[in-house]
């Protein structure tokens, strides 16, 4: 046997269709029950039970207790990250399953990644911010760029809270729809905080979609893309 991670382990993991629901339900960022996540599956919960095990064991799953019920969430955003990359690549070769319709055009454009935007609006913002040199590239590493701090402290985002948090700062996330990266990391978090925060935006309770309303996409414009 050749020395090296076990991709095929964790493949295997991921290539059950019934798990590969349950992760998908929780790149929402949200823990989700068992019984829960069984309905996203399409299993009894006896069988949820058996595939959040393995999950558990390989280490792609954390769970908390809470009274009577057990939560489930991804073990934390590298995870999201591997995810997200394997989802644009079924995108780009894989067979396609039927489109939801209007639900899907929404995900395509502005989605929940875990804890960060994600979609076309994500990878335009990120897009923007390395035109202004607000954040700087070299290859798939991102760093803050020489306009970075004095952008983000008038977009009240406060830097000096995000290196404290236990991940980078700024990390690129292969975006499924558009193909390209957008900004994942404690900064990328920091910034869908701030627009669930001012209202410009929900989030669908029947999926991960984030829906701008048009003054909160004025606004959102106004901040992180002009």
């Amino acid at each position: 046997m050749r020395e090296g991670p076990d991709i095929a382990r964790i493949a295997s993991l991921v290539g059950d269709p019934a798990r590969a629901n349950m992760l998908t339900a929780l790149m929402g960022g949200a823990a989700l029950t068992a019984s829960e996540l069984a309905l996203e599956a399409g299993v009894g919960l006896p069988t949820a039970s058996s595939h959040l095990a393995k999950l558990g064991e390989g280490g792609l799953l954390s769970q908390s207790s809470q009274g009577r019920h057990r939560y489930f969430r991804l073990a934390g955003p590298h995870v999201a990250a591997m995810l997200e990359a394997i989802m644009g690549v079924a995108e780009g070769v894989g067979p396609k399953r039927a489109r939801p319709g209007p639900r899907d055009a929404s995900m395509r454009e502005a989605r929940v990644c875990y804890d960060h935007l994600a979609g076309g609006q994500a990878v335009a913002m990120l897009d923007g911010f390395f035109a202004r040199e607000i954040l700087g590239r070299d290859g798939e590493e991102i760093a803050m760029g020489k306009a970075g701090p004095v952008f983000f402290a008038g977009a009240g985002i406060d830097l000096s809270a995000l290196p404290g948090k236990r991940r980078p700062v700024c990390r690129a996330c292969l975006d499924w729809s558009v193909r390209r990266s957008h900004l994942a990391g404690a900064l990328g978090a920091a910034i869908l905080e701030r627009i669930l925060a001012e209202k410009w935006a929900r989030r669908d309770p029947q999926s991960r979609a984030v829906r701008f309303t048009p003054p909160g996409q004025l606004a959102f414009d106004k901040a992180f893309l002009s």
